[in-house]
């Protein structure tokens, strides 16, 4: 039996060893992995950035993007031009289908998996000078790094960096790093003076755009000089000065471009004590060591800090309980302190490891303070670090020890991705995700009232409101939840109870709009409600209010104009919406409002101008060429109308109504045979569409 298993062995090791079957192998993994959430919706920021966003709808703002940060009129200071453009290759070809930008975000994370196998492949490599000379060692260099890929592949943990579509920056910054490493290490390989220099630009260009893709990836360039300057040999004097300064000239350059943007407004929070953070730092390490050793409870909203402890007795045994944390962070810290002082021939690799990890997880560790305390997704990084110290633990043990291995590894494999797969199915609607999300403990603000909204989407307008009692309970001044409360009593019939709350809100949102997101929106409902009680004067006062303090709203706007446009005519309406579109040029709505409401005027020659620029700056609109069309019919410029509407055909071709408005100017034009070809089109489209309900019934 023994010789038989000893045969089959070696029979699959030369096929297992082949390059390309391994690539295959992980590629194969990590796509199957998150498969679950390639159908979900978009969720939570998703709405905005893979929408909504204004600089991911055409191409003509592809340099646009990168003088804004990633959230407009957010206090956030994202500055991510990069993921915003990876939305904008996703709009152009999916548009706003989020099967496709689930399907990108899953690409880029095997891109970032594949390019990790390869990367430690040479760093493990004879000239790499990680991996450990010795006689005793015989694993080979390529199965530990393909090991160390497919176990970060497939970890769990990664789930809100992958499935997430918002949170795709962590991938994009490590393709980019990781690729522009393996360039660099590629250049050197060449004789050729240009392209050995082709080859390092390429690479420098690499790091810039993963600095534009997420800040992290600064720390992607100190291990790369920490490697190159201190691990890594046969690198001359001259070429390692030669890489700081070529390094600090990428770092420059992306300074340069961080000062685009406008200032955000941040303001500064107040500070924890030192005491407060060292604490943190402790808890979040032992943390991030339990969800990488047993990722049982995943979800987005962590946290390890309660600022409201040791106020009554249940939060004060509440906060005694997390202090097992802490102390758990004391041992993961002496571990690794024990691991790098260990004398050992793979000490080597465990102190490369040590400094992958630390790197990645100061700058988050609460030493200084961020928007959250803990977070998974800050684990994309670190967490190679923390793979590649076991790895340096595990090759010391004992030889005969070494075929448990194999098999260990495999399991440990397996089982990160069966609860990957199960941790991505949590991705498939709003209600799942945020059920979930409160099931295994993410019961922060945000994840109520989202929980709330769900429940308002259901029209379970009593229980919104319960939960938004709750919140305001824990947080008077959360802005989401008193809107979402509002819109609850509303939905109800209790408008003046409604209104209390969206005017109480609307006061507050200047002084917490840096801590609350859309503050505005008690601002816009308040004046919804009392137009429609008939008091426009009170309505434009506070729009006129809330625009000056939230001057990039374009929400306000346009609900004031509508409501100028019926008081007080057309043109007073047309001057607010011009201001906006011209202050802000890129802005596809006001720009398509600007032309409706300049056709309203008879003013066909600025319409027709605002609806072409409007229709260039979303690449999927239709609207602006509708009314185009019907401007060019009604001055009998029925070629151009005719044009204009098979370009509209073409953006929307599933859409019935934009073939009957071709088939309309086909038969004014006189063209009754092409008109009758596109009603019969209509036809189809329209019995397909009542097929479809019919099918799917006897499907289930």
């Amino acid at each position: 039996m023994n010789g038989k298993v000893l045969q089959l062995r070696n029979r699959l090791l030369p096929l297992l060893s082949r390059r390309w079957l391994q690539y295959f192998a992980l590629a194969v993994a990590g796509f199957a992995v998150h498969l679950p959430a390639l159908p979900g919706e978009f969720l939570w920021d998703d709405g905005y950035l893979a929408r909504d966003n204004p600089f991911i709808k055409s191409p003509l703002l592809a340099l646009e993007a990168f003088r804004h940060y990633l959230f407009l009129g957010s206090s956030s200071a994202h500055y991510r031009p990069v993921q915003n453009l990876s939305y904008m290759l996703d709009y152009y070809v999916w548009n706003t289908e989020s099967a496709g930008f689930h399907l990108t975000s899953i690409l880029l994370h095997v891109a970032s998996g594949l390019l990790l196998f390869r990367l430690l492949t040479r760093l493990f490599g004879k000239e790499g000078g990680l991996w450990p000379i010795h006689p005793r060692f015989s694993i080979a260099p390529s199965v530990a790094a393909f090991s160390v890929a497919a176990i970060w592949m497939v970890h769990p943990v990664h789930s809100a960096a992958v499935d997430y579509v918002s949170g795709r920056a962590d991938s994009l910054a490590f393709s980019f790093a990781a690729g522009g490493w393996l360039l660099f290490l590629r250049a050197s390989e060449f004789r050729a003076w240009a392209l050995r220099s082709l080859f390092y630009l390429l690479a420098g260009c690499c790091a810039l755009l993963s600095l534009c893709s997420r800040e992290i990836a600064c720390i992607w360039l100190a291990i790369f000089l920490i490697y190159t300057l201190v691990f890594a040999e046969g690198i001359s004097r001259r070429k390692k000065i030669g890489t700081l300064l070529c390094s600090g000239l990428v770092l420059g350059v992306y300074a340069v471009l961080r000062q685009l943007p406008e200032s955000s407004g941040q303001v500064a929070e107040g500070t924890l004590p030192a005491s407060v953070r060292m604490t943190l730092m402790l808890r979040a390490l032992g943390d991030y060591a339990w969800l990488i050793v047993w990722p049982a409870h995943l979800h987005m909203e962590r946290t390890i800090f309660n600022p409201y402890a040791f106020h009554d007795h249940s939060s004060w045994r509440q906060a005694v309980s997390t202090e097992y944390l802490s102390i758990l962070g004391l041992f993961v810290t002496a571990a690794f302190i024990a691991g790098c002082a260990w004398r050992s021939p793979a000490r080597r690799l465990r102190i490369a490891g040590a400094i992958w990890f630390f790197a990645g997880y100061l700058p988050v560790s609460n030493v200084v303070q961020l928007n959250a305390t803990i977070a998974e997704h800050w684990l994309y990084l670190p967490s190679v670090g923390v793979f590649i110290f076991l790895l340096g633990c595990f090759l010391e043990i004992p030889a005969r020890a070494y075929r448990f291995l194999p098999p260990a590894v495999a399991i440990a494999i397996l089982a990160l991705a069966v609860r990957s797969g199960i941790r991505s199915s949590d991705w498939r609607d709003d209600q799942t995700f945020f059920t979930r999300t409160f099931a295994t403990g993410g019961r922060s603000g945000r994840v109520l009232v989202n929980l709330a909204q769900c429940y308002a989407n259901r029209g379970l307008y009593a229980k919104e409101e319960e939960i938004c009692r709750r919140i305001l309970q824990m947080d008077p001044h959360y802005a989401a939840a008193r809107n979402n409360l509002g819109c609850a009593l509303s939905s109800q019939g209790r408008k003046a109870e409604a209104e209390v709350v969206f005017a109480q809100s609307s006061q507050e949102a200047p002084v917490y709009s840096k801590g609350y997101p859309h503050s505005w929106m008690a601002a816009r409902n308040y004046a919804q409600l009392r137009f429609g009680a008939g008091d426009t004067p009170t309505a434009i006062a506070a729009l006129e209010k809330a625009r000056i303090d939230f001057p990039d709203t374009w929400e306000l706007t346009s609900l004031e104009s509508e409501i100028l446009r019926r008081t007080k005519g057309t043109a007073a309406a047309l001057a607010i919406v011009r201001d906006f579109a011209q202050q802000k040029w890129w802005h596809q709505a006001a720009r398509l409002a600007e032309g409706r409401l300049y056709a309203e005027s008879n003013d066909s020659v600025h319409a027709e101008g605002a609806l072409r620029f409007a229709a260039m700056l979303d690449v999927h609109d239709v609207e602006a060429l509708n009314l185009l069309a019907r401007i060019y019919g009604r001055q009998h410029r029925l070629e151009e109308a005719r044009a204009t509407q098979r370009r509209a055909v073409a953006r929307q071709p599933d859409r019935p109504t934009e073939y009957c408005m071709l088939a309309s100017i086909l038969e004014e034009m006189g063209r009754d045979q092409e008109a009758d070809a596109v009603l019969a089109k209509v036809s189809s489209m329209r019995a397909m569409a009542k097929e479809q309900p019919a099918l799917a019934m006897m499907a289930n």
